[in-house]
């Protein structure tokens, strides 16, 4: 159940990524980075990995456009 709850995070996390790239609303990569984070909790409570995995992807990319955006934009 909680693999289930992590994946629906990472997917909810994911859908609000896409205009999240467009510039000027990169400050909205830091609620998806807590989003990603309460989905990756959820998933380590898990005994699968698959939710977890996908959002660990979903932070990292969202990290990194924080990191080439510094930090808001």
């Amino acid at each position: 159940m909680a693999n289930i709850i992590a994946f629906l995070l990472g997917l909810i996390a994911l859908i609000l990524a896409i205009p999240a790239f467009i510039p000027l609303l990169g400050w909205l990569n830091w609620l998806i980075l807590v989003i990603a984070g309460t989905g990756i909790a959820f998933g380590a409570a898990s005994s699968k990995n698959s939710g977890r995995n996908f959002c660990i992807v979903v932070a990292v990319i969202c990290a990194v456009r924080l990191w080439l955006g510094g930090g808001i934009i």
